[in-house]
């Protein structure tokens, strides 16, 4: 039986995302395996959950490189030594560069806290709030060379309530995340994703549904 194919994952934290993809493929719910960690931070606590299941990690940290450039190019030499078939962009909280998104053109993947276009960048839930919005919830996009500006490939929606804070209305977004983002992983290996310009369309699947949970525990 031959091995399943590769998956790299960057993170930069705390890697609860990268937890959702372990668990996702040590109950074959995604026909693939994590093949390395990479953290540029080496205190990131999802180190810590990669070990525990035995998947390799690497730190590579951005400060000592004279320029993004070179610290990206550093990553694609680690990727590609691993054999990763797939990039999955759990939490990395690093602006990557051409030399990196063009080493593996439409594959990678990234998660948003923000139905984009809306709210891109790093506080999404917190621009939510600010701007009033009654609905938010989560991104899976392929990494194009923007911020948060790559094809969608799946979005779940929570609603906003009007006693939400940062905080509850960020854990209710991230029960979602841990649910689309082995999805979009699926649906990338089973080759059912066509990129057609901006738009990402997917064969022989049910329309992606829409979750709403009030309990983020839920």
């Amino acid at each position: 039986m031959s091995e399943q194919p590769a998956i790299a994952v960057l993170i930069s934290g705390s890697g609860s995302n990268l937890q959702a993809i372990l668990n996702a493929s040590e109950r074959g719910e995604i026909p693939c395996r994590v093949g390395i960690v990479i953290s540029n931070k080496a205190d990131a606590y999802g180190l810590v959950r990669a070990e525990k299941h035995g998947v390799p990690t690497e730190v590579v940290d951005h400060r000592g490189f004279p320029n993004r450039e070179e610290f990206d190019a550093k990553l694609v030499e680690i990727i590609r030594g691993n054999g990763a078939e797939l990039v999955c962009l759990a939490g990395f909280m690093r602006v990557l560069t051409p030399v990196f998104v063009r080493a593996f053109p439409n594959r990678i993947l990234n998660i948003h806290p923000a139905l984009l276009p809306s709210f891109p960048g790093t506080h999404g839930p917190g621009q939510a709030l600010s701007y009033g919005v009654r609905f938010s919830g989560c991104t899976v996009h392929f990494l194009d060379e923007g911020v948060d500006t790559g094809p969608i490939i799946v979005q779940a929606v929570v609603p906003v309530y009007d006693e939400d804070t940062v905080e509850t209305l960020a854990a209710r977004i991230l029960v979602q995340e841990h649910r689309i983002y082995p999805m979009a992983i699926r649906l990338f290996f089973s080759g059912k994703l066509k990129i057609e310009g901006r738009r990402v369309r997917v064969s022989g699947e049910p329309r992606i549904p829409e979750f709403f949970h009030r309990n983020p525990d839920a």
